[in-house]
């Protein structure tokens, strides 16, 4: 599973490699309006304006997926610390003793 995911990933950065490589040309960006038809603009490959933009685009579903994430394994950790104060270890219902276990506590004396 490791392999596909890696595999995946690469086919990807690949994928996006070329798109940058392709789409070099330089445009202007216009962030905020600074003045009388002017604004705050910045000169960037198309590339890198489409990749910042997707980045910017799937940023708040990382976080809410990030966030299920993390409250999940608080949940799970809270089930199972309750699990573990609510089990009770079995007591042996009698003791027992065998031949074997009474000649293992003693050893018989040394006749020499």
């Amino acid at each position: 599973m490791q392999m596909i995911r890696t595999l995946l990933l690469l086919l990807i950065a690949i994928a996006l490699t070329a798109f940058v490589a392709i789409n070099w040309d330089v445009v202007p960006v216009r962030f905020w309006p600074a003045g009388e038809g002017e604004y705050l603009k910045f000169d960037w490959p198309v590339g890198f304006v489409a990749l910042f933009f997707f980045c910017l685009g799937m940023l708040p579903m990382w976080l809410i997926h990030k966030g299920a994430a993390w409250r999940l394994k608080r949940r799970i950790g809270t089930l199972e610390n309750s699990l573990k104060a609510n089990t009770v270890d079995p007591a042996p219902a009698f003791p027992t003793s065998t031949r074997l276990d009474a000649s293992q506590k003693d050893p018989p004396a040394n006749p020499l």
